[in-house]
């Protein structure tokens, strides 16, 4: 059996309770991708051309601080969750998949979204990664619970 993570980068607690029960469904550990630096509402602020999450999205180099990266040994498996933004994952997934080695590991996107789907994120997140990393598709969770939650899960093969 595998030992799976559900890593996740929440902002207004919609993707933190998804990756709660993503975690419940596959027998996962849960960690939560926190910033060094908190986002605060204005840093949230799409509409605002300057806000801080706005200039991270514009910039393909931005690599928000993490507060503490988790300790990957031992994982098989890491579902890894963001809202997504401007139709990409938020620059701080960058970084999270950037400092970590997920060599020999299967890494699942997940996400929320208030109105998009996953767009490109898979094709700009593999590169990320080293070539040794095995990615399964990912899945907008958006009104996703219970057993269909379960059964994405089992689809998926990890056990």
């Amino acid at each position: 059996m595998s030992k799976k993570l559900v890593a996740y980068f929440s902002c207004s607690g919609v993707t933190a309770r998804k990756a709660k029960e993503l975690a419940e469904a596959a027998g996962a550990d849960l960690f939560e991708i926190r910033p060094k630096v908190p986002y605060s509402p204005a840093d949230l602020d799409w509409t605002d051309p300057k806000s801080r999450s706005t200039l991270e999205m514009k910039d393909p180099a931005a690599r928000p601080e993490i507060a503490q990266m988790p300790d990957l040994t031992g994982y098989d498996a890491v579902f890894v969750g963001f809202p997504v933004w401007w139709y990409v994952a938020p620059a701080i997934i960058r970084t999270f998949l950037e400092s970590a080695d997920f060599s020999g590991k299967t890494v699942i996107p997940f996400a929320t979204s208030g109105g998009s789907g996953l767009g490109r994120t898979e094709e700009n997140l593999k590169p990320l990664c080293s070539w040794q990393t095995h990615w399964k598709p990912g899945r907008l969770l958006n009104g996703v619970s219970g057993k269909a939650l379960s059964d994405w899960v089992d689809s998926l093969g990890l056990d």
